[in-house]
């Protein structure tokens, strides 16, 4: 989701924007509140594993984080945040009341993008805020030209390669597994050929929209593969619980009636193969590849369906 819009006159539109306000002192939070929110919705977290809980529930567009906090500090939960990969973009902006060099590279170290120093003023609340929001659109925008499909609005290729070098290392450092759903759009050639490109191309469209709105967590994503090939990233799943998303993706696509003569079935399906990241370390081949190969057992037995590795 785009975190602004352009109006007719090219300005940026936060007014949709959220902004995360973390401190242990509700006095600090409502006094943030009342300077923002007329003008963006405020979320408020009163610790660390709150606003953790906040971020995976309902991401922010930017954090406004106290450093000093018992428990786990606000040092201590942005290293953690630009550590995972679906929170490593909110920008933070540290809420402090720090005067020494030291303490200022600190900040810096743990990801933190600026200050604001305490008491707050609240005409620099207000410019802060909004100068790193529409940055934070602007990037967002140039990301989207480059990394999603121009046809089908989803992520691309090339966004798949480059994330999933970052998904691979963190599930070989974590040990939590991740899977890969590779779904490929069955007998396309045959459906291009009969009702021409046009249709072929809103045909890609549908799917992908039906795939994405299959996958139910904010970490999961689908990137255009190539052609009528889609790949789903499902972090944090086990290959019975890529399963499970497997079947709901293939039957949403099939009750979706798709008109297709030259389908047994006469409507547009769908085939997927499945593979997770450490079931095809430990068998020594690449997840991809092994998604793929599953892909193609998948068409071999008649389409349709989904194929995925025997569990142990």
């Amino acid at each position: 989701m785009p975190l602004g819009k352009f109006n007719e006159d090219a300005e940026v539109d936060l007014s949709h924007s959220k902004i995360l306000v973390v401190d242990d002192q509700p006095i600090n939070i409502q006094t943030v509140y009342n300077i923002l929110a007329e003008d963006y919705e405020v979320l408020a977290a009163t610790s660390a594993i709150d606003a953790l809980e906040v971020c995976q529930a309902n991401p922010p567009d930017l954090i406004l984080l106290d450093v000093l906090m018992p428990g786990m500090t606000g040092l201590e939960l942005c290293q953690m945040l630009k550590q995972k990969v679906d929170t490593r973009d909110i920008p933070v902006i540290f809420v402090t009341s720090f005067n020494e060099q030291e303490e200022e590279d600190e900040c810096w170290r743990s990801g933190g993008i600026d200050f604001i120093t305490k008491p707050v003023n609240p005409m620099t609340v207000k410019n802060r805020v909004k100068a790193h929001l529409t940055l934070k659109f602007q990037k967002d925008i140039l990301l989207k030209l480059v990394y999603v499909d121009g046809l089908t609005s989803i992520f691309n290729r090339r966004y798949f390669d480059k994330h999933f070098e970052k998904i691979r290392s963190e599930v070989k450092r974590s040990q939590r597994d991740t899977a890969l759903l590779m779904i490929d759009i069955d007998y396309f050639k045959l459906f291009n050929d009969n009702y021409g490109h046009v249709a072929g191309d809103d045909t890609l469209k549908k799917v992908a929209l039906i795939i994405q709105r299959s996958l139910s967590r904010p970490a999961d994503f689908v990137s255009r593969y190539g052609g009528e090939e889609f790949i789903a990233v499902l972090p944090d799943t086990d290959i019975e619980g890529a399963t499970i998303v497997a079947e709901r993706i293939r039957q949403n696509v099939f009750n979706e009636k798709i008109e297709n003569a030259h389908s047994p079935q006469h409507c547009v399906s769908v085939s997927i193969g499945i593979s997770t990241i450490l079931n095809s370390a430990k068998h020594n081949c690449d997840a991809t590849e092994d998604a793929d190969k599953h892909l193609y057992l998948a068409k071999k037995s008649g389409r349709n369906q989904i194929h995925y590795p025997a569990t142990e």
